[in-house]
């Protein structure tokens, strides 16, 4: 095989690479220790509305070297004179660089902050390392727990401004999801600020990374030999995340070199482990475990054990924090003990709370600052402009499995519409009109829609007495001229962001289906039938004169009072339309009587609550998709071919996987789509790891591709032995421009992929030759098409209205983490 030729990175014109619109995006890191180099992308971040402004970077100020610690902030006893001369001084910079920093995975009952070496005017970045490499070393979500609520405990007692930029690190973010701030590093700058540091070649640098798999442990061992004649000052924490910010704000001509300086300067500072995470800092992969449920816990419990507000700690009265004297009689006190967990669970559940409706760790650590923790529902509240996390449904299989949850209760069916789930705010007040049109993920997408924006700005116009709203929706491309429904393929033709109202080519309607606050009322805990009824009465249907606006409509329903052949028929309408299924949503608060409790004589009574329960899965919204039912549509054989590294609970296992078909004309397999966590169970994924493991002899796995098959534009981590089939079922298949299989069928640039691929089960008694193939899928798509426009000619009303959620994309995999879709 001829060696590739290296290239210049002088000479090598600039390539323009796509930038993901989410901080949690793991880089491709399959060409992580290439050799050559490219320039990275040149980013313009969006403003960030909190203490971490963005800032214009001064390349001069790249040369600052981080702030030098005092003896007395090095020394554990502070009783310690600095008189003992420059070489104690020495010594003891070296030393905290190794602290013996006290365990943080026990009980956070009998852990003690005063414990840790640390002092008053700063938080090491080095305590924080070792924060991570105690979360590395155990899957135990109660150790995990722990050692998060120790941490947080120890750095409210020491430094609590140190809190804020601890969390963000901790999450592996650096500002909220809705503003945009990424760190737009290439792989290429990682890796050559590594050779520069370690001076190993890039060649050198590629055996490490093609025996370790991770950017983290290569690091490591590429500086684990270097030394330096005088040592570094110690990484703090709020240093390092300064110079994150510092990496995402650069921008323009020369970014990319004042981005290497700073990524140089952080890792020659950095010591030992420091070097490993703040690694995989920078190429967004922490591999932690710690996911946002686990964060926010931690975050409430350590409140609880160390309030962060000086007008808690002198209130007596406080339900929710503990005395120290309470504290002493824990482990003796059953009753006290009790106390405790209800004030841990209280606090849990005002911190998920505040932060599902505000998730903005700016607002809520200065909203603690404030009014302390007991106050934070009235100091942080549901606020236009910051996105709250949208309600989910449960999933269910049959309509038969509806009415057995829900009995006679009324409910409400919806159309669930193949679009883009949209979060639309807007506010009008003195200084004129705020818009911002919000994703399922809270990415701000306002730039995408300006069609959007000018049709609130047309309700405006017609609704005087309107002031503010916040309305859930779904946006759907339509027809211009007849408002009838398009396929989701055509919404995703639209570009993503900057786009001009008269470069819109694919009109869309927004399908209203709740509405969250009105006029300056927040309506959360109201019912659905309540929050329904003022949002169809508010805000009726409307087609704005100007043709270049989007449409306003509501979602198509049909209510259980019209009886289950009624439901029945509205289900069959859906899944004959350019639906994925029905939403069905409690109208009232009911309390539903459960016979199938332990004891036959005391039924289970369980509470419904029709309220708009903010980033929660509720049994009061069930989700019937056409892809759920057993039965509907041909399953497809796919073969496993690639994978990439799991992230949050499934950081040591493979997650997602690459499936491809069998292309017999090439005699190798064809990638077609990534399969997430649905049909797959715990035990399943640690048996995969173990099948396909870097380590294993048998050489299953590897980190180059050395079986014959085409990846197409996916990019794994890793690349599996094509050697297994997969029964699959998927929603539809999509035209796909990253996938190569059946390429030529509809387009000659464009292949076919799969939306929403569910694992049935492994065919055993399959090999790979015997997966379906390309023109096996291009059959199936062709049918597909062909029935879509049948029920189109034959009943036209059946597309009008609908609703839908981009959002089941997530659905798949609901931890907060970095996803890969």
């Amino acid at each position: 095989m001829p060696k590739r030729t290296k290239s210049n990175s002088e000479n090598s014109s600039p390539r323009k690479k796509k930038v993901h619109n989410r901080v949690f995006s793991q880089p491709r890191l399959d060409a992580f220790f290439s050799a050559g180099s490219s320039t990275p992308v040149q980013f313009n971040p969006q403003p960030v509305n909190s203490s971490a402004a963005t800032q214009v970077i001064d390349v001069d100020q790249l040369e600052e070297e981080p702030p030098m610690l005092q003896l007395s902030e090095l020394l554990p006893n502070p009783s310690v004179s600095s008189s003992q001369g420059l070489n104690l001084s020495v010594v003891s910079v070296a030393n905290s660089r190794r602290a013996a920093y006290a365990p943080l995975a026990m009980d956070p009952v009998i852990y003690n902050p005063v414990s840790q070496p640390l002092s008053p005017s700063s938080i090491p970045y080095a305590f924080l390392t070792h924060a991570f490499v105690t979360l590395s070393q155990t899957r135990s979500r109660i150790l995990i727990i722990n050692t998060l609520t120790n941490t947080l405990r120890t750095i409210i007692y020491y430094h609590p401004p140190s809190l804020l930029p601890s969390l963000y690190l901790l999450s592996s973010s650096l500002a909220p999801s809705y503003a945009s701030v990424e760190l737009g590093l290439g792989s290429s700058i990682i890796s050559r600020a590594i050779r520069n540091i370690s001076g190993l070649s890039s060649s050198a640098l590629k055996r490490l990374y093609n025996t370790t798999g991770d950017p983290g442990d290569v690091a490591f061992e590429a500086k684990s030999n270097l030394r330096t004649l005088m040592p570094h000052p110690p990484l703090l924490v709020r240093y390092v995340y300064e110079n994150l910010l510092k990496i995402a704000n650069c921008k323009g001509q020369g970014a990319a070199k004042q981005k290497e300086q700073v990524v140089e300067k952080l890792l020659v500072a950095a010591a030992g482990e420091e070097v490993r995470y703040l690694t995989r800092t920078l190429c967004q992969n922490l591999r932690v475990g710690a996911v946002r449920s686990s964060i926010l816990t931690a975050l409430a419990r350590s409140l609880v054990l160390t309030p962060l507000s000086a007008l808690e700690i002198e209130d007596e009265s406080d339900t929710l924090h503990v005395t120290s004297e309470l504290l002493s009689r824990l482990q003796n006190d059953p009753d006290t003990e009790n106390s405790l967990a209800e004030r841990y669970v209280a606090a849990e559940k005002l911190i998920k709370q505040v932060y599902a409706q505000h998730p903005n760790y700016d607002h809520i650590i200065a909203g603690l600052y404030q009014a302390g923790l007991t106050e934070l529902a009235r100091t942080v509240p549901l606020t236009i402009g910051v996105p709250l996390h949208p309600m989910l449904g449960s999933p269910v299989r049959s309509l038969q499995e509806i009415y057995t949850l829900l009995g006679e209760l009324e409910f409400s069916a919806e159309y669930k519409y193949d679009g883009q789930r949209a979060q639309i705010h807007a506010c009008k007040n003195d200084t004129g009109l705020t818009i911002k049109v919000f994703s399922r993920h809270l990415e701000d997408m306002t730039s995408k829609y300006p069609d959007v924006l000018s049709l609130v700005e047309s309700m405006f116009r017609q609704h005087v007495n309107l002031r503010s709203f916040i309305i859930d929706s779904e946006i759907v491309a339509v027809d211009p001229m007849t408002g009838d429904i398009k396929t989701f393929q055509e919404l995703s033709n639209r570009a993503r962001k900057d786009v001009q109202l008269d470069e819109v080519r694919v009109a869309v309607c927004v399908y209203a289906f709740d509405l969250m606050l009105f006029n300056g009322d927040v309506l959360l805990k109201k019912p659905f039938s309540e929050r329904r009824g003022l949002l169809r009465t508010q805000f009726p249907p409307f087609i704005p004169e100007a043709r270049s606006s989007a449409r306003f409509d509501h979602v198509h329903s049909c209510e259980s009072t019209e009886g289950e052949d009624a439901i029945l028929h509205f289900w069959q309408q859906s899944i004959e339309g350019r639906c994925e299924g029905v939403m069905i949503k409690l109208l009232h608060d009911e309390l539903v009587v459960e016979n199938n409790g332990v004891k036959k004589n005391k039924p289970r009574r369980k509470y419904l609550s029709a309220a708009y329960e903010a980033d929660k899965r509720s049994s009061a919204w069930l989700k019937l998709k056409k892809d759920y039912v057993t039965g509907l549509g041909d399953t497809l054989d796919l073969i496993p071919i690639g994978a990439w590294h799991g992230n949050g609970r499934k950081v040591q296992w493979w997650s997602p996987i690459l499936l491809g078909l069998w292309d017999p004309e090439n005699g190798q397999p064809v990638a077609v789509c990534k399969c997430m966590s649905v049909g797959f169970t715990d035990a399943f994924y640690k048996a995969l790891s173990e099948r396909y493991s870097l380590t294993d002899e048998c050489g299953t796995c590897s980190v180059q591709q050395i079986w014959d098959c085409d990846a197409g534009g996916f990019k794994p981590d890793v690349f599996f032995e094509p050697r297994e089939v997969w029964e699959i079922r998927g929603a539809d298949i999509t035209i796909s421009p990253v996938s190569t299989a059946a390429r030529g069928v509809v387009s000659a640039e464009r292949g076919l992929s799969i939306r929403f691929p569910r694992f049935l089960r492994v065919r055993g008694e399959k090999n790979v030759e015997h997966a379906s193939t390309p023109s096996f899928l291009a059959n199936m798509w062709k049918s597909q098409q062909s029935a879509h426009h049948e029920r189109s000619t034959v009943d036209d009303e059946l597309l009008l209205d609908t609703e839908t959620d981009e959002a089941d994309e997530g659905d798949i995999d609901q931890e907060s983490e970095p996803d890969f879709l």
